[in-house]
């Protein structure tokens, strides 16, 4: 899930987009009644609050927010190709898009903070470069394998072909157990993603990113082991 508000949103376009802001808003003394008309920079300026660190709860609140919404929607009754779409489109096109982003400010912080953090940040970044080429394949056997069978098989099924599913789903659920065994050691490793004294915005950045995507994978590999693979056991 990408940064969807940016500083130079108006504060009450923002609210319009995502009531839930409002709660954060009115939490950090923000008017976002008569001032809505300002940029959230402005506002955050004014009140001396981090603008990095702001927009990043703000993001990850709204995505929360996204993922409670799809809770809403009856995936049990769905199509498989519907459900197979919304899977590629929101968690497989974030996971595209957030990977690399982590992957360079995991960099960054491990090189600035090394002297202070480094055996547990060069552990995270261990960590997460595993976790992060076994997602790139993974994705890769899904649409190009995994998927196009589920849909073959949906239009003409055959034993022998439900077999072939059977087995490919087999190993993408060894490797969901895999991933999840990588976010249990990153959580671990970082004491739940406490942030040191000493973080800066980009160090708190990378953190609050890791656990949106902690909660996007947890969500992704739900709707996959849970509703679409059950379906062709």
């Amino acid at each position: 899930m990408e940064n969807t508000f940016l500083g130079t949103d108006k504060i009450g376009e923002i609210v319009s987009k995502f009531p839930g802001a409002s709660y954060l808003f009115k939490d950090n003394h923000i008017d976002f009644c008569c001032g809505g008309d300002r940029t959230l920079t402005a506002a955050l300026m004014e009140l001396k609050l981090e603008e990095d660190e702001f927009l990043a709860k703000l993001n990850v609140t709204y995505a929360a927010s996204k993922i409670i919404q799809t809770l809403k929607v009856n995936w049990l009754e769905a199509a498989s190709t519907d459900l197979i779409e919304y899977v590629v489109s929101t968690h497989h096109g974030y996971l595209q898009k957030e990977l690399p982003v982590l992957s360079e400010l995991i960099n960054k912080i491990v090189r600035v903070h090394g002297p202070n953090h480094g055996e547990m940040l060069l552990k995270l970044n261990q960590l997460f470069q595993l976790m992060k080429k076994e997602l790139e394949q993974h994705l890769i056997a899904e649409e190009q394998l995994a998927f196009p069978l589920i849909k073959e098989y949906d239009l003409i099924p055959s034993a022998i072909l439900l077999n072939k599913i059977n087995e490919t789903l087999a190993e993408l659920e060894t490797e969901h157990s895999t991933v999840g065994d990588l976010l249990k050691e990153m959580r671990a490793v970082t004491n739940d993603y406490e942030l040191p004294e000493d973080a800066c915005r980009t160090y708190t950045l990378t953190f609050h990113k890791l656990e949106e995507m902690e909660a996007d994978l947890f969500q992704h590999i739900h709707l996959e082991n849970n509703i679409l693979f059950p379906r062709y056991a």
